[in-house]
C-alpha cells in the first residue's frame, strides 16, 4: 500500500522541516530568533480499582500540565524579551506584576522551504518565568553567538485550523 500523500500537494511526502519557523509576540515577528523549545503536555493517570474486581486497577485521565517553553533569541536591539519580561517583575517602584499585560497570547508558525505559513500553534496566556538577559561573556570563544532566553509558563495551545497546506510550486 503506498504512503498517504500530503492533502493539498500531492507531490508531497516529506514532512515540514524544522529550521523556518516564526514566533509572533503582540503580532510582530520575534528578531534574530534562534530556538523554541518542543509544545508538550503530559495527562496525569489516575488508577482505581473496582470493589468488584480487586485483581484488576484501571487506569483514566486526569489532570493536563503543559511544559514551559524555552525561545532563544541572538543578541539583537529587538528589545522584545526584556520589555514582556519587566512586565512580570519590574525593577522599579515596589517591584509588582503589572497584570494588565503580564499574559499573552503568542503565535508559533512553521514555514515551509518557500517561507508560507505551513502550520501555526497560539500559546495560550503565555507569561515570562525566567530571562536571561546575557549569556556568559568569553574572551577567548570568537566563534560563539551570544543568546537571550525567554522561558515561558502557559495555559496551553491550539492549532489554528483555518491555516492550511500552502500549495508549493
Amino acid at each position: 500500500m503506498p504512503a498517504p500523500t500530503f492533502s493539498a500537494n500531492a507531490h508531497r511526502f516529506d514532512p515540514y522541516r524544522t529550521f523556518k519557523f516564526q514566533c509572533l509576540i503582540d503580532g510582530r515577528a520575534v528578531a534574530g530568533l534562534q530556538k523554541m523549545g518542543a509544545l508538550k503536555k503530559t495527562t496525569e493517570q489516575v488508577k482505581w480499582r473496582s470493589a468488584g474486581d480487586p485483581s484488576h486497577q484501571r487506569v483514566i485521565p486526569g489532570g493536563t500540565s503543559y511544559e514551559a517553553v524555552t525561545l532563544e533569541q541572538g543578541l539583537t536591539h529587538d528589545p522584545v524579551f526584556e520589555q514582556w519580561a519587566n512586565l512580570v517583575n519590574n525593577i522599579e517602584g515596589d517591584g509588582g506584576v503589572s497584570l494588565l499585560n503580564y499574559r499573552k497570547d503568542i503565535v508559533i508558525n512553521v514555514l515551509n522551504l518557500q517561507g508560507q505559513v505551513a502550520i501555526s500553534y497560539k500559546l495560550l496566556r503565555a507569561w515570562v518565568s525566567e530571562y536571561q538577559a546575557l549569556p556568559e561573556l568569553d574572551s577567548n570563544s570568537m566563534n560563539t553567538m551570544g543568546i537571550q532566553t525567554l522561558t515561558l509558563q502557559h495555559e496551553g495551545w491550539e492549532r489554528d485550523s483555518a491555516v492550511s497546506e500552502p500549495s508549493e510550486t
